[in-house]
C-alpha cells in the first residue's frame, strides 16, 4: 500500500476492472485522434481483451485502487525490441482518478516491480500530442529517448509517438 491505495498484481478475475480504466481513459483522452467508428470499436476491444490477458500471464499488470474501487494499472513486460529491457505497454488511470496522486502512487511500485522482474532499464511509447501524459512521464523520472515513430493502431492511419526511458 502506499499512501491511500492499495497496489497489487492483478489477476485473471481482475479483467473486467483492467478493461473499464482501459476503456475509460482512452475514451477521455484519445477520442480526438481517431475516426468515430475506428475508436468506437477500438474502446470496445480495450474493454474486452483483459480477461484473456490476465488469464495468459505473460506479462505483468500492476493495479491499483483506491477504497476499493480500481483507477489505474500498468502493464509491462521484457520489451520486444530491446533484449534485456522492460517495455511498460501500458500505463492507464481512470478519469475518476485523475488527480488523486494513484498514477504517481501506480509508478513508485512499477519501478520496484521492474527490478524484482530483473531488469534495470525500461522504456514505453506516448502520443506526442497529449502534454499530460508527457508531463506525468517526465515527473517520474523518465527522459525522452529522442525516438520518435509513427504508430498505426489498426485504422491505417499513423500517430506520431515518443519515447520515454529509465534507469534504476
Amino acid at each position: 500500500m502506499l499512501s491511500d491505495f492499495m497496489i497489487r498484481r492483478a489477476g485473471a478475475s481482475d479483467g473486467e476492472a483492467v478493461g473499464e480504466i482501459h476503456a475509460e481513459s482512452w475514451t477521455v483522452a484519445y477520442e480526438s485522434f481517431f475516426a468515430p467508428e475506428f475508436f468506437a470499436r477500438a474502446v470496445a476491444q480495450r474493454r474486452g481483451k483483459w480477461h484473456a490477458v490476465l488469464a495468459a500471464g505473460e506479462d505483468t499488470v500492476l493495479l491499483a485502487s483506491k477504497d476499493g474501487r480500481p483507477l489505474a494499472f500498468a502493464y509491462f513486460g521484457g520489451s520486444p525490441s530491446r533484449p534485456g529491457a522492460a517495455e511498460i505497454f501500458g500505463f492507464y488511470n481512470h478519469p475518476a482518478g485523475w488527480g488523486t496522486g494513484v498514477a504517481v502512487a501506480l509508478m513508485a511500485a512499477t519501478i520496484p516491480a521492474l527490478r524484482e522482474d530483473g531488469f534495470r532499464h525500461a522504456h514505453l511509447w506516448t502520443l506526442r500530442d497529449t502534454p499530460q501524459a508527457r508531463r506525468f512521464y517526465a515527473k517520474t523520472g523518465f527522459t525522452e529517448s529522442g525516438e520518435h515513430r509513427r504508430h498505426d493502431f489498426g485504422d491505417g492511419v499513423l500517430v506520431d509517438q515518443v519515447e520515454y526511458e529509465a534507469t534504476f
